[in-house]
């Protein structure tokens, strides 16, 4: 018998993970390990596009942890006057997004202000009154990173005052191109969420 998933704990900082359609989506269950490691509820929205890049294992590891969205859950059910929406519930509850990677399909919609999806549906209607703060980390092939449009798209973003960009770095990416544009290391991703939400590791408590 599967040991249960340990209940939020209401002290903890309330993480919300969006993984886009990018294949640096295989880290997503490293990342949500090694955040789980600190005193943060994680939950965790993966995207159609997303769920290509991770096997039924990977989908098993990230569910003991926290539980897992997907755009169908938001229509599970026949709407009825009364009922919560879950795209507002998961922005109610998030104190914190990090939306890792996020693919250049995604960086456009966010950019634009479209929301075809649970995830991005969370990230419009985010209240920018509290400043609460999202974090992105790019991924995508180098000519689309170097592409104008990424730059306008990425300085969009960044006028709102509440997205931090996580730069991607170079590296040989899975098309076999040599350069920019892979997701920053979860490491260093986990430091800037630390940076943000000063998250302490639950075995120095």
């Amino acid at each position: 018998m599967e040991e249960p998933r340990k209940p939020e704990n209401p002290n903890f900082t309330n993480l919300l993970i969006f993984a886009t359609g990018s294949v640096a989506t295989i880290k997503l269950p490293l990342l949500v390990q090694s955040l789980s490691e600190f005193d943060v509820n994680i939950r965790v929205i993966v995207s159609p596009s997303a769920t290509r890049f991770l096997f039924a294992e990977d989908i098993q590891s990230i569910e003991k942890i926290a539980p897992i969205y997907r755009n169908e859950d938001e229509w599970a059910q026949p709407w009825a006057r009364g009922d919560t929406v879950l795209h507002i519930e998961l922005r109610k509850w998030a104190e914190v997004m990090l939306i890792a990677p996020l693919s250049a399909n995604s960086l456009a919609a966010m950019a634009a202000g479209m929301c075809p999806g649970l995830g991005l549906s969370v990230v419009r209607a985010w209240d920018t009154t509290m400043r609460k703060k999202i974090l992105v980390a790019p991924a995508m092939n180098t000519q689309m990173w170097l592409h104008p449009l990424t730059a306008q798209q990425l300085d969009v973003l960044r006028s709102w005052g509440w997205v931090k960009i996580l730069d991607p770095v170079a590296k040989l990416l899975a098309c076999g191109d040599l350069g920019v544009g892979g997701m920053m290391e979860v490491t260093d991703i986990i430091a800037e969420v630390i940076k943000e939400v000063e998250l302490v590791k639950m075995n120095d408590v």
